[in-house]
Order: structure tokens, then sequence, then C-alpha cells
């Protein structure tokens, strides 16, 4: 991770596949204009990098020039390009290609097709380093693509952001969300964890995404991931993993500016939170700490058992179902806890006492993350 100014950003391409995408273009260029000496424009800053790797790869005699312009404002691309250095020579019956390190609306390229308009150009050739398929607004053909990209702002190989960055021999992507604090919150049935949750929900700031709540929003309102859930749970399946990810995935959408989540219910399993982790990662955010309710068994049997005279549960009210609920945790679900202390993310709090204290006790672990 790397910090330029006020934002953060993460690795992205590295320096080899630079190379390698570079090293493919000059084949397929030169393959395609033969014997011609082409003259390859680049358009300056950011094509310096790019200019340089890519002519000395290039197998053929050519010609190098460049132009400059600038459209970008911080982290956007603006409608505003502004010509700084022009051409100097005389292009007519050339071939011209042009060498960008970066595509994404297309503003740029529609002042480049401005400028070479009159220029009577033989052949006007479009190639770029990069490209985003999601920005790109305009009809130009684009000939020659190295690597597509996402739609996130990027630094480096000739990239910058507000000046840094263009020195950089890789590319790094924005790490967009800057701060957040993701909780597992685990415990065996009867530990707490929803009164907790919705103590810590409050406290942070946080949104709390109940597992349970969600597949019953989902078959509830008939969404086609709820139909889907249905289908399996109606021929006495389990819902794959995929599934309920994609369910996580749309709740964690919806609340984009969030300060973070306290997931419940989920992970269960090794695999879910491997899942949950590509999930968070993709968000460009992580899961800070697995917090785990530890209450005696005996205990919990009797908070069971107690809830089950008014919540007309019939799994609280019988006591050979509670045990078997609560091996059923540790057999399947309490082996978490080594995935999680694996990555030093493990907190224990004891779940007995008041209320109160173990929202104290829940709390004093969160702010130490």
């Amino acid at each position: 991770m790397i910090k330029l100014h006020d934002k953060y950003f993460k690795p992205f391409i590295s320096a080899a596949q630079i190379d390698d995408a570079l090293a493919r273009m000059a084949d397929e260029i030169a393959n395609d204009i033969g014997d011609e000496v082409p003259v390859f424009i680049g358009i300056l800053n950011g094509s310096f990098m790019v200019v340089s790797d890519f002519v000395k790869k290039y197998p053929k005699p050519c010609e190098v020039t460049f132009i400059k312009l600038a459209s970008y404002e911080g982290v956007k691309s603006t409608e505003d390009i502004q010509r700084l250095i022009g051409l100097t020579q005389d292009l007519s019956g050339r071939t011209v290609v042009i060498l960008e390190d970066i595509i994404d609306t297309g503003n740029t390229l529609a002042e480049v097709h401005r400028i070479f308009k009159n220029e009577n150009v033989k052949a006007l050739k479009i190639a770029t380093l990069f490209y985003k398929p999601e920005a790109y607004k305009k009809d130009f053909k684009l000939h020659y693509v190295g690597i597509e990209i996402p739609n996130k702002f990027i630094v480096g190989y000739g990239l910058d952001y507000d000046g840094l960055g263009r020195n950089l021999p890789e590319v790094y992507q924005i790490k967009e969300t800057q701060h957040m604090t993701n909780l597992v919150l685990f415990g065996p049935p009867g530990a707490g964890k929803g009164t907790q949750a919705n103590f810590l929900k409050e406290k942070y700031n946080l949104v709390h995404i109940s597992t349970g709540d969600v597949f019953r929003f989902n078959i509830k309102n008939e969404t086609a991931l709820g139909m889907l859930a249905k289908s399996f749970i109606d021929k006495g399946e389990l819902v794959p993993d995929q599934v309920t990810i994609d369910m996580l995935n749309a709740e964690v959408e919806k609340n984009a500016d969030a300060n973070g989540f306290i997931f419940d219910g989920f992970p269960r399993t090794n695999a879910q939170a491997e899942s949950l982790d590509k999930l968070m990662e993709a968000k460009d955010s992580q899961i800070n700490a697995m917090i785990a309710l530890e209450v005696d068994d005996e205990i919990l049997v009797g908070r069971l058992l107690e809830r089950g005279k008014t919540s007309g549960r019939p799994d609280d009210a019988d006591e050979s179902i509670i045990r078997n609920r609560i091996t059923e945790y540790y057999n399947k679900t309490a082996i978490l806890k080594d995935y999680y202390n694996a990555q030093e993310k493990y907190f224990g709090v004891d779940g007995v006492g008041s209320i109160e204290d173990i929202t104290v006790r829940l709390s004093t672990a969160i702010d130490k993350l």
C-alpha cells in the first residue's frame, strides 16, 4: 500500500504484466503496418514511459514525437482539453499511431481526432496500454489495447495523482474505502449476539447484517436471489455459499457509505470466511476482527430454556435440541477460531454478566483495533 497526498493506493498491475502487454502490442502493430515507417505519437505527460518502453520493443524502423494535452484534475477526467504542445512536423501521407497510456472517457481522444482531421495522414490508429471500457463514452475505434481495467483511478507508470506517482514502475489502484471497521460477531446459540449487535451498531455507527434477516427479506420480497435460495430450501438442500455471498454483497452495496459492518451468522465455515474476505477486498476493505462471545454450555442451556418460555420457538423449549445446536456450533463453526487466529484477528470476550458489562468488554476489544 502506498500513500500519495491524501489517498491510499494498492498494488494492481505489475511491471512484468506491463512489459508483456507492450511487447504484444509492438508485435501486433508491426505485423499490421509491415515495412512502412510509422510515426508514433505520445500524449504527454502520462505516455512518456509507455512510448519509451514501447519503441524499444518495436522491431522495425519508426519515428517518435509527442504532443501535450491536459484533461485531468485530481482523480477526475474533465471535458476541458487543453493543447499545450502541438505538432511540429508534416505528417501528410504517413501512418500515425497514437500511443496513449490510458483511455477512459475518451475526451482526450476526441481532441486527438480533431487535431489530425486536417493533417492529411494516410492512416490514424489508436493504441493504448490501459483501457476502461466502462468509462468510455466515444465512438472512436481503438485499434490496439494492452490491458482492459475496471473504472477505478490508477497511478504509476506515467500516470499521476496531482503530480505524484508517475515514477512508479508498476501500477496502483485507488483504495476507495479509506477507513472502515468490519466485524464478524460470533457465539453459540444463546450467547446474546443479537442483543449486543444492536448496541454495537449504534455505538460505532455500523450496519448490522444478519444472514437470517437477509434471507428472510429476499425470500419474502421474492428477489431473484431470494427465489433462488428458496428453490434449494424447498428441496431440503443447503443454499450454495455463492448465493449467500451475493445476498451479502447486495447488502454491502446498499450501504456503500457505511462506517463498517457487523456480520452476524456468516461465515460458518472456512470456505465462507475466505469468500467473505474476497468480498471485502473487492470493496477495498477487510474484516478487522472476529469477536466471539464465550459462554459456558450450561449457562447457554439455561438461557435458551428461559427464552423458550416466551419466544414460542420449539427449538428453545427442548433441552436435547438445545444441546445438539450447541454441539453443532462447536463442531462446524467454532473451527473459524483457528482461521481468524491465524490472521491475529480473533478476540474472545466473556459473554457472562449483565448486558452492560458484556457491551463494555466488546467495546474494549473493538477500541483496540
